[in-house]
């Protein structure tokens, strides 16, 4: 997709979200991008656990459909704090003029919560199958990242395939016209795409294979600057929301199920199919690590970012110094207490 149009479709999601869950009155602000994706981030959001903590803060939830429209708000200066996969974060600090901004924070990391499906109809049933097939996914996304990788783990070349940049609900339209074979997309959609295609690799199967693909959170450099008090206070939040996951599923399911418009069944059974950090495990090596020591996802998001430059995904890849630089680690781990 285009820059312009990429750009066109942010400001258009900004401008038909932009009141989403609004609160308070005050000078303060915060901005916050979203995904309509069963994570901590809508309880947070439903339960108004931010609003609450911040009651002078005018905020604001902003629904994008993929990280793509997410760098292209931050480049406008829309955002404040948002969600976003860790390969257009991977896009995102790489170049001569990186996004300013830095991951604070992993809302989840993916598992059969993203999946390549194809139609049962084309009789595939192996990742290989793909070759000369159309394959849509929405590009610089982690399920184009876990696509590509899908492919060179079945001995194939993404030019084997005719790939088709598509958001979820386009897909969906193109799956049901029979325009497309496979897709590789994340729920909702994906469980739509179940109930009529063979699901031939997941994201969970990938990651063991060692290309982990996460959903990150990521805050500007100026609200860095600026108010330093209000992210520690989101990441509280944020923490906060992964303890219900654990101790309230039934409540955390309602909340999904509110913001999403599906039933409790339905939100329960995406809940089960991701893999959600407690807020020890967020800042353990293993992850975000702490202030002045990052942990492995330094390693994850440089590993992302050398095999797009590989796929030409990207001009080049950042150094791991680059990317350890683009990691909010202040404050971590007391702050999420």
């Amino acid at each position: 997709m285009m820059a312009g149009a990429l750009a066109a479709t942010a400001s258009a999601a900004l401008t038909a979200c932009g009141g989403s869950g609004g609160s308070g009155g005050g000078g303060k602000r915060l901005r916050i991008g979203y995904f309509a994706f069963p994570s901590g981030d809508l309880i947070v959001k439903n339960q108004k656990l931010l609003a609450k903590a911040l009651p002078d803060y005018r905020i604001t939830w902003i629904k994008f459909d993929s990280g793509a429209t997410v760098n292209q708000a931050f480049l406008g200066k829309s955002l404040d704090i948002a969600a976003l996969g860790s390969s257009p974060f991977a896009s995102g600090i790489s170049g001569s003029s990186p996004i300013p901004y830095k991951a604070a924070f992993v809302l989840d990391v993916a598992g059969d919560n993203e999946a390549l499906v194809a139609r049962r109809s084309t009789g595939i049933t192996t990742v290989a199958g793909l070759k000369g097939k159309t394959v849509a996914t929405p590009f610089a996304s982690t399920s184009h990242y876990s696509l590509l990788a899908a492919l060179q783990q079945a001995g194939l070349e993404a030019s084997d395939v005719k790939l088709v940049d598509l958001q979820p609900q386009p897909i969906l339209a193109a799956w049901q016209r029979g325009d497309i074979d496979a897709a590789y997309v994340w729920l909702p959609t994906l469980d739509e795409l179940r109930k009529t295609g063979v699901q031939l690799v997941s994201s969970k199967s990938i990651g063991a294979g060692g290309k982990p693909t996460l959903d990150l959170a990521v805050v500007t450099d100026e609200l860095i600057a600026r108010d330093p008090h209000a992210i520690d206070v989101w990441r509280r939040t944020e923490a906060h929301a992964l303890r219900l996951l654990a101790s309230d599923p039934d409540g955390t399911a309602r909340s999904v199920a509110a913001e999403l418009g599906i039933s409790l069944a339905d939100a329960r059974a995406q809940l089960a199919q991701g893999v959600f950090l407690t807020p020890a495990e967020e800042s353990s090596a293993q992850w975000l690590g702490t202030d002045g020591s990052p942990g492995k996802l330094v390693d994850y998001v440089t590993s992302t970012a050398g095999f797009l430059a590989a796929q030409k995904q990207i001009p080049a890849a950042p150094s791991r110094a680059t990317v350890g630089k683009a990691l909010y680690l202040k404050g971590l781990p007391g702050v999420l207490a």
